[in-house]
This record gives C-alpha cells, sequence and structure tokens, in this order.
C-alpha cells in the first residue's frame, strides 16, 4: 500500500502551535484536531489517485479515542488507503504519541470515506485499484470490503435502505421496543402523578432538557464540500445544529453517554432547509445518569 502518509505535530516544541490548539480549559480542541485527520485523509487519497481528480470526504466511519491526550506533546499523524471501491476508498488514520512504541502510545483512530470526482463534470470516477502484497494488507483490504464503503455499490445503497425501514417513520416498533416505551411512559406517568407523585431521582434528566442549538455561517476555510452524509454545506450558507442526548448507559464507575446532533443548512434566498445529516457521539462521564425521553419522537431517537 504506497499511499501511507505520515506528518508529526511538534506540540512538546512550539508554543505558537499549540496556541492554535487549546480550547479555554487548556485541554486539545478536539475540533482542530479532526480538520487534521481529514486534511491528512485528503493527502493520502491524492497519494493513490494522482492529481487529476477532485477528492472529497464523504463520511466519517467511526472515531475511537482509545487514550485520552493528557498533556501536550509530540503527536504522530499516520494514515494509508485500506480499501478502493470503483470510485471511493477507505483512509486509515491513527494518532498516537510520537516515538511511543505500543499500544499506550495510540490515542485515536479513525476511517474516512474519501470520493473521487471528476474535474470537469464534478461526478463520481474510477479510481485505480488497491495493491495488496502482504497477509497483514489483505486482512486489512477484505475488513474494508465488509464495511461497503463504496457509495456507489448497491450493497451499500441496500444497507441505507435498510437502516430506512427501520426508522419509527416507516415502521411500528419490534415487541421488544414497544414494552420499552410503555414501562418508560408509566415511569413518568408515576413521576408527574398530581395525587401520589414518585420523586424523580437526581439522575434522571428528561430528553426535552438536554436539547442545546447552535447556527454558524459556513466559512470557505472550515468546508470540504460535501462533508457531511446526505447533502454538502456550501460555502456562505446558514448551518443549523441541534444537539439531544439520544441515550445513556451505566458503564463501569459512570455512565455513557450518547449525543446525537442533526444538522441542516437554510437557504437565505427561498426560505428552504436541507438536512444533511444525523451525526452521533458518545462520551464518558463519571458519575450515573439517566436521559429519559417523554414523547414519540424522542423514543425514535433511542430506538
Amino acid at each position: 500500500m504506497y499511499s501511507y502518509h505520515k506528518i508529526i505535530l511538534p506540540l512538546s516544541k512550539d508554543e505558537w502551535l499549540v496556541d492554535s490548539y487549546v480550547n479555554a480549559s487548556g485541554q486539545l480542541r478536539l475540533g482542530s484536531f479532526l480538520q487534521d485527520l481529514d486534511a491528512l485523509a485528503g493527502v493520502v487519497s491524492y497519494k493513490h489517485t494522482g492529481p487529476g481528480t477532485e477528492n472529497v470526504t464523504a463520511a466519517v466511519n467511526r472515531i475511537s479515542i482509545i487514550n485520552p491526550l493528557e498533556d501536550f506533546c509530540d503527536l504522530e499523524l499516520s494514515g494509508f488507503v485500506s480499501y478502493v471501491g470503483s470510485s471511493s476508498m477507505e483512509v486509515s488514520i491513527e494518532a498516537r504519541k510520537a516515538e511511543h512504541l505500543g499500544d499506550g502510545g495510540l490515542l485515536l483512530t479513525c476511517t474516512f470515506t474519501m470520493v473521487a470526482l471528476n474535474s470537469e463534470t464534478k461526478k463520481p470516477t474510477q479510481v485505480s485499484p488497491l495493491i495488496v502484497e502482504t497477509p497483514e494488507e489483505e486482512n486489512i483490504f477484505r475488513r474494508g470490503e465488509g464495511n461497503g464503503i463504496d457509495l456507489t455499490l448497491p450493497t451499500n445503497k441496500a444497507a441505507k435502505r435498510a437502516i430506512a425501514k427501520a426508522s419509527l417513520t416507516t415502521q411500528t416498533p419490534t415487541p421488544e421496543e414497544s414494552l420499552l416505551i410503555h414501562m418508560t411512559y408509566l415511569t413518568h406517568l408515576q413521576y408527574t402523578d398530581p395525587e401520589n407523585p414518585l420523586p424523580k431521582p437526581e439522575t434522571t434528566i428528561y430528553m426535552s432538557e438536554t436539547s442545546i442549538s447552535s447556527t454558524a455561517i459556513m466559512q470557505p476555510l472550515l468546508l470540504h464540500d460535501p462533508s457531511t452524509f446526505d447533502a454538502p454545506v456550501p460555502v456562505g450558507s446558514i448551518l443549523y445544529l441541534k444537539a439531544t442526548v439520544a441515550y445513556t448507559e451505566h458503564w463501569k464507575e459512570g455512565s455513557r453517554v450518547q449525543v446525537s446532533v442533526q444538522s441542516s443548512v437554510g437557504d437565505v434566498a427561498h426560505g428552504s432547509f436541507t438536512e444533511t445529516g444525523v451525526f452521533n457521539y458518545t462520551f464518558f462521564v463519571e458519575r450515573k445518569l439517566e436521559v429519559m425521553p417523554v414523547t414519540y419522537s424522542e423514543f425514535g431517537a433511542v430506538t
């Protein structure tokens, strides 16, 4: 696999560089870091396709933080093309402490799906096949093949249709989901009973109380078009984001908290909105928490 590329961020040596990555609490600003990962995925994809195409980010398949970064040190970011479809590429990336061997130095792993576009027609174009030479590379390639990352393959389209059919907007809940909805509904009635209310635990929070919204105007330096799952976010458009805690579960000595972020863009000239995607993030908090849906649409986010 000749698309391998590696860069070093000298965060332990360059104070000016650190200023561009630090947040208000003195920790690593993940947004800036993710921009670097996206840029690296672009470099890797161009090493595979050459300069004759326009490669864009189609999806961030999964980001797993293995060991949180506790202090600023030199970081090594590396990536390579791990699978190729007809017009799309899976780029596998990892970030680790520079010159730190072993799993203890591994900070983060992720995969990006990049699509090669014809520079004139802006339509997907054929990319060269991947040369696999070792048994390890063969295993990596087969794993990417199982992920079905090629956006033009019928199997991937079928998978998208299967996900859509599972939505509560198209079918009734399963028996297990119906039981969960009913039990949660009965519990909510106990909390709101005017005659003999059951005290709601301090660790239980209504889902509606977890929502926050923000609006931003897309700037050229922040855009990688298209950078979302369902629709592009053009430069100059207004991006609307709504984040809600959709699910919680007790894990170890705390809780896993899944946050669902819905994004859409507004067309100022025509007053219309386009849904651009739903993104899920999982966080760990060091205390017991439980989110409670109440409305049918909130249960849809959970199920």
